[in-house]
């Protein structure tokens, strides 16, 4: 093959690696009413939102309201919410859910186990994962509620 095609070829397939997101790791959570929700289950089927919070986090208790409309605008559609608490008691985490009327599965990670698979930042921190399993956003901060709905409705535009 002459070498400037072999060149174009290499440049075309690095372009191709470094547009493809990250795969999303496999996860498998309890969640606080006993359930067991597992990624294999989930992915191909729905967008998965993981939004990392705690009880102590202030902006997490601020975007609680705006965060349960998104959730349930989408409640109906292909969308799987799962809030996961980090370095929280589960006493201190239910009485969150209670006082912000969390309506989402709520799961615990003292240890950051799963944060960390995610690259947590702090929180609040939202993942999303596409249907093919791949991470489509990190969310560091405040803010997710507002921009949630533009990037599950492209998601959810797109073919599983």
């Amino acid at each position: 093959m002459p070498r400037p095609l072999v060149t174009i070829a290499m440049l075309l397939a690095l372009a191709t690696a470094a547009a493809a997101a990250p795969a999303a790791p496999g996860f498998r959570v309890k969640t606080l009413d006993g359930r067991t929700l597992d990624s294999t289950t989930l992915i191909g089927r729905k967008v998965v939102v993981l939004r990392f919070q705690a009880s102590y986090c202030r902006p997490c208790a601020r975007e609680a309201a705006a965060l349960g409309g998104v959730i349930e605008r989408y409640r109906e559609r292909d969308v799987q919410f799962i809030a996961v608490h980090v370095q929280d008691t589960l006493t201190d985490t239910r009485a969150f859910v209670r006082a912000h009327h969390v309506t989402c599965p709520v799961a615990l990670d003292p240890r950051l186990t799963l944060g960390n698979r995610f690259g947590f930042k702090g929180t609040p921190y939202t993942v999303v994962i596409d249907r093919r399993g791949e991470i489509a956003a990190r969310l560091t901060g405040e803010g997710a509620p507002g921009r949630l709905p533009k990037l599950l409705d492209a998601l959810l535009a797109k073919p599983a």
